[in-house]
């Protein structure tokens, strides 16, 4: 079985970002991190994501607000940062407190600035098959790492066990732009096992602990596993049991090293794709690795 190790994709993302910074001279993207609160879990991705955008020449700036800041306190630092042309990309850690107006903050948005495909005009561009609508970087991290690995989409049939707006829904969408045949699995699916294994390409989504084992995937099938779960002892697995799967399938990605390593990096791709837009400068041809006008 191959494994499909996220590095590899990682790594030429991180070229290609390399690549925009060293043309563009002078020209820094720069994302913006809104937390609001103190999780755990927030920090952690927050801290990770400012280490990995040095390696790839990218700017990362945190705006912290304390968990009991006022919704007006909130939208104000929203509005700075949505307003600055110096600001390229907006991630903003959700969810937010329940006295946070999110609908407000996602009508103001910048879809431009939007890395993570939250607002109308994104998810929009997404089921029109817009070039330059961002999908949830999740969602593209799967893709990329198809493509990546030369895995064909186009003909295949793809199952997606889960439906969340973070990878199911947007994840289909991207999958039938590659011309794959995709169903959409979901708690309230008849027998679930049975429509998986009948897929060339099995994406598990379902934030549940080794949930998906050897039953679901047929012999030589593609498995991308996108849960990252946490055990008592803080040890990581994903939504696959990957004893069972290494045992029937042909390519799987590891948890961790696998889709979460790709998904940083694509933030790190959309934030460059948002200097450029904003920038009007000339696109990437990732085909051959050099801008074309």
């Amino acid at each position: 079985m191959q494994e499909l190790k996220g590095k590899l994709i990682a790594d030429r993302i991180k070229g290609e970002c390399l690549d925009f910074v060293g043309k563009y001279n002078g020209i820094l993207p720069a994302l913006a991190i809104l937390r609001v609160g103190d999780k755990e879990a927030d920090i952690a991705y927050e801290r990770n994501i400012k280490k990995r955008f040095v390696d790839f020449g990218l700017e990362a700036k945190d705006y912290e607000l304390p968990a009991n800041c006022t919704n007006e306190e909130f939208q104000e630092v929203f509005d700075f940062i949505n307003n600055d042309p110096d600001i390229h990309g907006i991630l903003v850690m959700r969810p937010l407190p329940e006295h946070i107006d999110e609908e407000a903050m996602l009508k103001k948005m910048n879809p431009l600035k939007d890395l993570d495909g939250i607002t109308d005009a994104n998810v929009a561009g997404i089921m029109r098959g817009d070039k330059d609508a961002f999908a949830p970087c999740t969602a593209q991290a799967v893709v990329e790492i198809l493509k990546g690995y030369n895995i064909e989409m186009a003909g295949k049939r793809a199952c997606i066990i889960g439906r969340s707006m973070v990878v199911g829904k947007p994840l289909s969408m991207l999958l039938l732009k590659e011309n794959a045949t995709v169903t959409v699995c979901h708690s309230k699916t008849v027998n679930i096992k049975s429509v998986a294994s009948e897929a060339d390409i099995v994406v598990a989504a379902i934030g549940k602990a080794k949930q998906i084992s050897g039953g679901y995937v047929k012999e030589d099938a593609t498995v991308i596993d996108v849960g990252i779960n946490v055990d008592e002892q803080g040890n990581l697995s994903g939504d696959c049991d990957w004893d069972q799967i290494v045992l029937k399938a042909g390519a799987a990605t590891p948890v961790p090293g696998g889709v979460g390593t790709v998904t940083t990096a694509v933030l790190a791709k959309h934030l460059v794709d948002a200097a450029r837009l904003q920038l009007n400068l000339p696109e990437v041809d990732d085909s051959k690795d050099e801008y074309i006008e």
